[in-house]
């Protein structure tokens, strides 16, 4: 190897001088692709057993560069962390380094066809797929936690809220799986998305393919891919894959926000209808009445971190040129953070959940109040012939006439209603209740706790044939 250029390094024939020490940090990507290392380690041996397939290496000298890497494996699953003394610049050629010091000259001739464009895409596919399936058992694992919920509460009453003013009354095991649904939809994007991971880019080298006559659609299925990528000019530089995962991930991200933000109105005072364990929060260190929705509340912060993660990989892909960029090695710190932060908030959330407890008592009242009956009022007019923009304007003038009492609707005497609209009977009463008014919404996903038997057993059974 020529001039000063480290040891180690794939590039060197071509340079004099060995690069600057603060280039070198700047280039370097072990700290950030270490985490790749057994996928890397994967990769190359079945590299090298398609190198034996097309006679490149004998059947010994492929055993024993296998046996090496598998060493290498072991030897790496003992490190700490990446091996930043080693001076290498990324986990690909601390791989191959390691090979070379236990085989010599052998383990030089891993290398032979293959590209590290093919092979770090090839890397992250690898990782990605795995992260998929881990999240997705995260997934399912609070969608459980909801699903327990909606089996402990599916016919207590609780406000819902439009607009963050009280509406209708629902079920607690209705909103339950509101959030059941939304995670059940991640779930399913994820699994749409690892279609397009599972496309195996080795063999297609820097960008314009293998000049050796290597079996791709046998490598793919070596590694456990569907199918080889399908162009080599895109297959090196293509990142969707990792794009479309980290949408998925920021949709769910969303979701997850949505549902620290429901859980905090609902845990404070002015609201009540929720306690949070003291497991999940955290006092003041000036106040000693207070007990903060911390885990809550840096879901929702790091909930933005994750869809910042998909902007960043947008921006990065957004202008580079046919076929690989330099630009692409910060892919990684994109997904592997959103990935961790999105593993964590995921975890925290069953936590938060298996642990909350409705307070049945104040949900019951509040689901009464705010004249959320005042739909149902609407509603029995209809049924009485009444247009239902006019029986809208009557109920909204009952309304009226309620607050001025200072009273809920179903408190007012008939001759109070009756003045109001003559339609309205003494039979009224019994619509405006609490059962009423949850048990007429039998419509196919309403609130009625029919419905609700009904939602959490199918949804029951399509998470258990999900995880099967």
């Amino acid at each position: 190897m020529s001039g000063g250029t480290k040891p180690g390094a794939m590039w060197g024939g071509r340079f004099d001088e060995p690069p600057a020490e603060l280039f070198k940090r700047f280039n370097d990507s072990l700290p950030i692709d270490w985490r790749m290392v057994q996928q890397d380690i994967a990769a190359s041996i079945a590299w090298a057993r398609e190198l034996h397939a097309v006679g490149v290496l004998s059947e010994h000298e492929c055993q024993r560069i296998t046996e090496g890497l598998n060493d290498v494996a072991r030897h790496a699953a003992t490190l700490p962390g990446p091996p930043l003394a080693s001076g290498l610049e990324d986990v690909h050629t601390w791989v191959e380094h390691e090979l070379v010091q236990r085989l010599g000259d052998l383990g030089k001739k891993l290398h032979t066809g293959r590209s590290r464009n093919d092979l770090v895409s090839t890397d992250i596919r690898l990782w990605t797929r795995d992260c998929i399936l881990e999240r997705r058992r995260e997934l399912a694992e609070l969608r459980r936690a909801f699903l327990d919920i909606a089996d402990r509460h599916a016919h207590d009453p609780m406000p819902a809220y439009t607009h963050l003013q009280p509406a209708q009354p629902v079920t607690i095991g209705h909103w339950a799986l509101a959030y059941e649904a939304m995670l059940a939809r991640d779930s399913a994007r994820l699994l749409s998305a690892l279609d397009r991971v599972n496309e195996c880019p080795l063999g297609c080298g820097a960008l314009a393919g293998t000049a050796y006559a290597i079996d791709r659609h046998r490598l793919a299925s070596a590694l456990g891919f569907a199918r080889p990528s399908g162009n080599s000019l895109d297959a090196a530089s293509d990142r969707d894959f990792a794009l479309e995962t980290l949408a998925v991930f920021a949709a769910c991200a969303v979701h997850l926000s949505r549902l620290a933000e429901d859980m905090i109105i609902y845990n404070s005072a002015e609201f009540a209808l929720v306690k949070l364990s003291d497991r999940v929060t955290t006092g003041s260190s000036l106040m000693p009445q207070k007990k903060n929705p911390d885990a809550l509340e840096l879901i929702r912060g790091k909930c933005g971190r994750i869809a910042g993660a998909h902007a960043q990989l947008l921006m990065l892909l957004k202008a580079q040129p046919l076929a690989y960029n330099k630009d692409n090695q910060e892919d990684k710190a994109a997904l592997f953070d959103a990935s961790d932060e999105l593993s964590l908030c995921l975890r925290i959330a069953v936590l938060v959940m298996d642990t909350t407890t409705f307070d049945l008592e104040r949900c019951r009242a509040r689901a009464s109040a705010g004249y959320a009956n005042a739909t149902e009022l609407a509603d029995y007019l209809v049924a009485r012939g009444v247009p239902f923009r006019e029986a809208h304007e009557v109920a909204g003038k009952a309304v009226r006439v309620a607050l001025a009492a200072g009273q809920p609707l179903e408190a007012l005497p008939l001759e109070a209603l009756r003045a109001i609209h003559g339609a309205i009977d003494a039979d009224v009463y019994d619509v405006l209740t609490l059962e009423a008014t949850l048990s007429k919404r039998r419509a196919f996903a309403g609130t009625a706790p029919s419905r609700v038997d009904e939602a959490r057993a199918a949804a029951r059974t399509r998470l258990a044939s999900e995880q099967a």
